[in-house]
């Protein structure tokens, strides 16, 4: 399981014209379900991202978590980060999840994430999307488990 965090001013996802997800300071986090993924990789993974220091503390040094700087979170669904792109000019899916069992996973790493009490927005699973971003930093980093 991946997901590529970018610590936000603000963040938001349409769906059709339609917002369907929308946070100000928080990590907007785009999450890729691979084979073999299960509930105990998201739930590592969650730890991870929501645990994260990557916030500023009072002397300027990444030290604080989203929750610490009452922040939310936007989860994005995005397939592409299972990719392989070690052999030629197209990159590969077959590593990723099948669809139903990614869905799956995205929807109980959404429901943890609201259980553990960060506010949590979301995207639309397979949906056409359209993700704007204040990248604050810019800081981003690649998690994975």
């Amino acid at each position: 399981m991946i997901a590529l965090i970018q610590r936000v001013s603000e963040a938001c996802v349409t769906v059709e014209g339609e917002v369907t997800g929308a946070i100000g300071q928080g990590l907007l986090v785009l999450l890729g379900v691979e084979q073999g993924d299960d509930e105990a990789k998201a739930d590592k993974l969650l730890h991870k991202v929501s645990g994260y220091r990557i916030f500023s503390d009072e002397n300027g040094k990444m030290n604080l978590n989203v929750s610490q700087v009452g922040g939310s979170l936007l989860v994005v669904s995005q397939f592409t980060l299972a990719a392989d792109t070690g052999k030629g000019m197209r990159p590969s899916f077959s590593g990723g999840a099948h669809p139903a069992d990614a869905e799956r996973l995205y929807e109980y790493f959404v429901a943890r994430a609201r259980e553990s009490g960060v506010p949590t927005e979301t995207g639309r699973f397979a949906a056409d999307m359209k993700v704007r971003l204040l990248n604050d930093g810019p800081v981003t980093f690649w998690l994975q488990v």
